[in-house]
């Protein structure tokens, strides 16, 4: 039987080593027991940063409504590492999840963007807020009932599904 403490760390996956210090090439900004912040080893944009959880969470997708604190959490670190980089502009500030299948790694991160307007171009269709692909942080800070918060689970899952059967993204574009 796995203890808790396996089923919180994934050894196969880098950002469980990123989170327990494993990993010597990454260069970690700003940590606390729950989260941690490095850049992004392929930027978008002249301020990009990752904030993960060392608890291993797989994507949004496994988020439950026990998690909102914790993204709440994830975004006042990923704040702070900019403000701490000269960043003070908020508004010029993306801040989000990429949602299976458009993740290149399973374990939860909120990529932290800045300026807004010098994401690069070869990757602005990556982080365009509210798509297939991206859902920013703004989304949760609405998830104030339970049942907003089903309806984003359900919208994360069907749109997942939506994506990898075409008949079913034919009838998502439809919809929307």
């Amino acid at each position: 039987m796995a203890s808790d403490e396996s089923e919180k760390y994934d050894e196969s996956c880098i950002f469980c080593l990123i989170a327990k210090n494993q990993d010597e090439e990454t260069e970690v900004i700003k940590q606390n027991e729950e989260l941690v912040c490095f850049r992004d080893i392929c930027p978008a944009a002249p301020h990009h940063y990752l904030v993960i959880p060392r608890e291993h969470i797989h994507s949004c997708c496994s988020l439950s409504r026990e998690h909102i604190h914790l993204v709440e959490r994830m975004t006042s670190m990923g704040r702070a590492v900019l403000k701490e980089q000269g960043i003070t502009n908020m508004e010029e500030v993306r801040l989000g999840f990429h949602q299976p299948p458009f993740i290149s790694v399973g374990h939860l991160h909120l990529h932290v963007l800045a300026p807004v307007r010098q994401i690069s171009t070869c990757f602005e269709y990556k982080f365009t807020p509210e798509t297939d692909s991206f859902v920013t942080v703004s989304l949760w800070e609405k998830l104030e009932t339970s049942t907003l918060f089903y309806l984003f689970i359900f919208f994360c899952c069907f749109v997942t599904v939506a994506l990898l059967f075409p008949f079913l993204r034919d009838l998502f574009n439809c919809l929307s």
